[in-house]
């Protein structure tokens, strides 16, 4: 213990000799005012002041003015007794008066027994790490500058954790979102909900962690909810260490090249298919021509044959054939119908009349188990179609409907006035049309299966239950109309179909069909009792007084007696020699005021008269008592 004070004051003298010597660090004791007391040769060499010339003065001499003013001096030494230290950087004065970039830790002294005696003062001057930093943050600046005025990509960064940490203006402007709608989120907010569910977002960030890259296209959702087509890129980010920071992200909007990508994929498919189908259509045509042209020998054959009294058995062996022949003949009238060479007679029509004045047989045909149900555009424009095949396609769509619903649905008809750009539907040009739309919530079509629709004898239905000619039909009548058909579906969730039709000039507002002003009168010329009682009785019906005659030579005696018959209705297959079509042209010359309508089992091209086919309707009747 005798020697304890000897030995300390010994390695206090050796310490404050270490101090002192000390050149890369400014390093001075102060009194518990802040008045310097002792000054090491660092001191001197960064400030520039001898011992002499600062001992004593106050340590504040050292600050800029705008510090002095700010009470920095007093604010440091408070800091420092209150909280045990005071570390700070900021520029200090030499004694030339030029500036350098100044750390500064101040620690308060104490004595063993715990009495505060004054300051100790560390300065380093790291005025060339400053700059260093400065030259790094002004470039960063500049590429953050760079970066974030690129309008054309979305560039911003996440954290490891996959968080939003910056966003430019191309994000901006791509994802519809302002940087504080997402800074601090997660960028899985800008995935499907399909991609979320399969941890898509996840696996990206996995794979750019792993690998250091990971790059995909796919669809993206902005903030209104709209999609768009991505081209993503993420790069992993790491610091000095190898250690993951985050990820640079970089998304492009490539929805227009998809679309023009797609657009033209769709235009080679397209023109595939329209060769397919018109190579189809020609080698249709020609065997209908050929099968009618044996269709019509053996339908000669039978009505000469017709012309003699049946014996035996071959009365019943000649009806046989004839229903084979007509049944021969409706299938050709098919196969015309895809063909596009079956003879229309089009007329100015207001399609909602037309679909009106049929809704009680698409009803039926839709069957007890479907809701159906009709939207028709009271401002429906007028289209010119061949009215009867109208209704025929009309009737085929709803009866397909009807087989994709076994267990029911619902099943809607609309129409409505369209706008179409050149090439949007097919090859049809740029202009105004009538789209007569028939869907359905049955079981929709696969796309091998939608592709397919229109080709003839293609059906999904089992054997027996279709045969695949009914969407050719209407197809071909469509096309053949100067319009075009679309299939919009999805495999279990139904299918709309759409039939377009030029458009005219001016809408007429549907008017129902009106009962005659005065009794009107039609002479009904048939052989078959059974076919002019039910014929008698349709008009009848429409409001017509009816007389009749069972043969072409009959009529004739009727009308001279008879002056006031305004309609001859006559069957073109007539006995005793002279036909149908052969009364109505005597009739014609004779009484030109007459109405003439004739009716045949056959297909009929004869354009002088109108035809209504057999079996018809009151419909059919009514709508050529209107245009014949």
């Amino acid at each position: 213990m005798i020697n304890e004070a000897p030995a300390l004051e010994s390695l206090s003298t050796r310490y404050e000799l270490l101090v002192a010597s000390i050149s890369d660090y400014a390093i001075y004791m102060m009194d518990t005012e802040g008045r310097i007391s002792s000054w090491n040769a660092g001191a001197q060499r960064f400030n520039g002041f001898s011992e002499k010339e600062v001992l004593g003065t106050h340590f504040s001499r050292f600050h800029t003015e705008e510090d002095k003013k700010g009470g920095l001096a007093r604010r440091a030494l408070g800091t420092a007794l209150r909280e045990g230290r005071f570390e700070c950087e900021g520029w200090r004065l030499r004694k030339d008066g030029s500036l350098f970039w100044a750390s500064v830790v101040i620690d308060p002294i104490y004595t063993p027994e715990g009495e505060h005696v004054g300051f100790a003062n560390v300065t380093r001057d790291v005025t060339e790490r400053k700059r260093v930093m400065e030259a790094l943050r002004e470039s960063e600046q500049s590429f953050r500058l760079l970066v974030q005025g690129v309008i054309d990509y979305a560039i911003y960064k996440l954290s490891p954790e996959g968080l939003i940490t910056n966003w430019n203006l191309g994000a901006e402007r791509i994802k519809g979102y302002a940087p504080e709608e997402v800074l601090g989120t997660h960028y899985r907010r800008f995935f499907t909900e399909n991609d979320k569910a399969a941890g898509v977002p996840e696996r990206g960030l996995e794979v750019a962690a792993r690998e250091g890259r990971y790059e995909s296209e796919g669809w993206r959702v902005r903030k209104d909810g709209t999609r768009f087509w991505a081209h993503a890129v993420i790069d992993a980010l790491y610091d000095d260490d190898g250690e993951l920071v985050g990820f640079a992200k970089v998304t492009r909007d490539n929805t227009e090249q998809r679309q023009a990508q797609e657009s033209l994929e769709q235009a080679r498919a397209a023109l595939f298919q329209a060769q397919k189908m018109e190579s189809i259509g020609q080698l249709t045509g020609g065997v209908a021509h050929d099968f009618n042209n044996l269709l019509a020998v053996v339908s000669n054959g039978i009505d000469i044959l017709c012309t003699a009294p049946p014996e035996g058995t071959g009365g019943r062996v000649l009806d046989s054939m004839r229903r084979a022949v007509e049944r021969g003949a409706a299938l050709t009238q098919q196969l015309l119908a895809f063909a596009r060479q079956q003879p229309l007679e089009p007329s100015v029509q207001q399609l909602n009349r037309l679909v009106l004045g049929f809704e009680g047989v698409l009803r039926r045909a839709a069957g007890p188990l479907m809701r159906f149900e009709m939207d028709l555009d009271p401002k429906l424009r007028q289209a010119s179609i061949d009215e009867a095949r109208f209704e025929s396609a009309l009737l085929n769509l709803v009866v397909n409907a009807r087989d994709a619903m076994p267990e029911g649905g619902t099943l809607e008809v609309t129409t409505r006035n369209v706008r179409l750009e050149a090439n949007q539907t097919g090859s049809l040009p740029a202009g105004d049309y009538v789209r007569v739309s028939v869907a359905d919530t049955g079981t929709g079509m696969s796309e091998e299966v939608r592709q397919r629709a229109f080709e003839p004898f293609y059906t999904t239905k089992e054997v027996g239950k279709g045969s695949g000619l009914g969407l050719s039909q209407v197809y071909g009548f469509i096309v053949q109309s100067g319009g075009a058909v679309t299939i919009d579906t999805e495999a279990g969730k139904g299918t709309t179909i759409n039939l377009f039709l030029p458009a005219l000039a001016e809408s007429v507002p549907d008017v129902p069909a009106q009962r005659p002003a005065r009794e009107e009168r039609v002479l009904i010329v048939d052989d078959d009792p059974l076919v002019m009682e039910s014929a008698r009785e349709l008009f009848q019906a429409m409001g017509y007084a009816t007389v009749h005659a069972n043969d072409a030579a009959a009529a004739l005696r009727t009308l001279q007696r008879d002056r006031e018959v305004d309609v001859l209705f006559s069957d073109v297959m007539m006995p005793n020699g002279m036909t149908g079509l052969e009364l109505a042209r005597e009739v014609r010359q004779r009484y030109p005021h007459i109405k003439i309508i004739l009716s045949s089992g056959f297909p009929q091209s004869e354009q002088e008269f109108a035809i209504v086919g057999k079996p018809y309707r009151l419909a059919d009747l009514a709508r050529q008592l209107r245009t014949g």
